[in-house]
This record gives structure tokens, C-alpha cells and sequence, in this order.
């Protein structure tokens, strides 16, 4: 995907480096203690002596490591960016108006409207706060658990959750809620997946407008996408980590399933094309 030197989207909350962060010496009465005692020896501020320590493991990342994690925020930043541009006309169209959703950036874990999540779960967008969570050690997920590699992969996931916000403000996330409330657990989960393959398919709409009006695709691309669709299907995790399927537990779709749904909304460019409530054979 072309996306060095574009616009950079400016609803993004950064809180990278807030969340899990800890002290060497640990906390509590005991961890407070120890640096009292070393600030006294030392005859430092026990202020000034916590922010050395502060500072001493920051440096410790690795700044190949930094440059990277700054690259990805940058790249994320440009993709919602895109994302605000192609969902305004798109939603102008409709004659309705476009409020785009902030991206939080987020390391280890992170509090939202939708309770307390952690890097292990994955991208993922609440509703209550209209908001999407993104730990970017997602993209080294991609590329070393899954064997996913080119940036549109990346862009995938964050066009699949701004997805949800889609939903959200079209009132399809209500709807689904309101009847999920009322239903089995079987049934309840069977409207997650058409949720979940919706998502896909605006995924698939807004790469399919993003390159006709800006030109970003690069050869590959589309194919980089369809693997980390694939990768994240519930058959495959399902097969992966207990060696067979339940699929009256599928909560987002098959790979299969989530690739076909991409591609409608690529090929089609069609937002009537997306109705996976409806649809008989996902």
C-alpha cells in the first residue's frame, strides 16, 4: 500500500506506554520504601530519583524496535485517515452524515467503555465509546504467529473495526444487539457472525474505493488482505489451538467466509451488497 508522506488522521488518542507500565524497583509500601531509603543515601528528591529510573528503562527499548512501533502508529494514522475520506463520501451518498470513530494506541492493556482488554484479544471497537483500540504489536501477530506479510494486511484489520463503527452509527449494532438479548446462545452467536462478515465486506468496500479515488494499492496487496482474513477465521483458531471445530461456537466466521465478504465489498463496491443478514449462504 502507498501511504508514505499522506495525510495522517488526527483522531488518534496515544496512550502507548501509559498502560502496564511499572517501576524496577515494583510498587506498593515496600517498592516505595526501597527508593525513599536510596533517594536519602543519595540525597536526591525522591521525585527527581523515580523519573532517572523512568527515564534509565525507556532506554532500554530498543530503538530499532522504537522506530519501527513509530512507523506502524504513522501507517495507522494514514489508513483511518483514508478510512474518514472514503466513509464521509460514501455515507454523503446515503445522505447521511459521517462521525469518525478515534483510534487509540494502546500497549499491553488498555480501559475502554466496554470494560478492561489486553493485547492478547486482539484490535477490537467498542460502541459505547465509539472507539477503536489498537496494541500494534497486532501487526508483528500478523506477520510472525500468522505468516501474514504486507502492510494492507495491517490496513485490513483497522478498515474491519472501523467496520464496526459503521455499524454502529447506521444502527445495524443495536439491532443486532436488541435481538441477541432475546435469543439462545446458538442464535446469539450466529448474528455475531453476520456482524463480524459485515465488517468484512465494508472492509472490502473501502479498499475498493480507497484505490479508485487514491490510487494506493500495490500489486499483492489484495492477497495480503484475503491471508490475514483467513488467519483470523474461527475455524482455523479453532483448529489451531484445540485441534478440531465447534461451529455452533463461531463467533466471526469462517476463513472462507471472511475472505468472500471482503471481496463482495472490494469487487462490488456496492454498499446495498452487504447485507449478510439477510444473505442464505454466507
Amino acid at each position: 500500500m502507498l501511504w508514505q508522506g499522506r495525510r495522517e488522521s488526527t483522531n488518534v488518542e496515544d496512550r502507548r506506554g501509559i498502560s502496564g507500565r511499572h517501576v524496577a524497583f515494583g510498587s506498593g509500601i515496600g517498592g516505595i520504601t526501597i527508593i525513599l531509603i536510596l533517594s536519602l543515601i543519595l540525597g536526591k528528591n525522591p521525585l527527581q530519583f523515580l523519573q532517572q529510573i523512568d527515564s534509565g528503562a525507556k532506554e532500554q527499548v530498543s530503538t530499532t524496535e522504537q522506530k519501527e512501533e513509530d512507523e506502524s502508529a504513522v501507517f495507522a494514522k494514514v489508513v483511518l485517515a483514508d478510512t474518514e475520506d472514503v466513509w464521509s463520501k460514501l455515507f454523503q451518498k446515503i445522505g447521511k452524515q459521517y462521525d469518525p470513530p478515534v483510534m487509540v494506541l494502546y500497549s499491553g492493556e488498555v480501559e475502554s467503555a466496554c470494560g478492561m482488554n489486553t493485547a492478547a484479544s486482539g484490535p477490537f471497537y467498542c460502541p459505547a465509546d465509539e472507539k477503536l483500540y489498537m496494541d500494534l504489536s497486532f501487526f508483528n501477530d500478523l506477520k510472525n504467529r500468522f505468516h501474514v506479510a504486507g502492510n494492507f494486511a495491517d490496513a485490513y484489520v483497522i478498515a474491519h473495526e472501523v467496520g464496526h463503527h459503521v455499524q454502529k452509527l447506521l444502527g445495524v449494532t443495536r439491532q443486532v444487539e436488541s435481538l441477541q438479548s432475546r435469543a439462545s446462545q446458538k442464535e446469539a452467536n450466529a448474528l455475531s457472525v453476520r456482524l463480524e462478515l459485515q465488517a468484512d465486506f465494508f472492509a472490502g468496500l473501502w479498499a475498493h474505493y480507497d484505490d479508485k479515488w487514491n490510487h494506493v494499492l500495490e500489486p499483492g496487496d489484495i492477497q495480503n488482505a484475503l491471508q490475514a482474513a483467513s488467519a483470523v477465521g474461527d475455524d482455523r483458531l479453532q483448529k489451531e489451538s484445540r485441534g478440531y471445530v465447534v461451529p455452533d461456537s463461531f463467533t466471526h466466521g469462517t476463513s472462507a467466509q471472511r475472505m468472500r465478504w471482503f471481496m463482495k465489498g472490494y469487487q462490488t463496491g456496492d454498499i446495498s451488497e452487504g447485507d449478510t443478514f439477510s444473505a442464505a449462504n454466507l
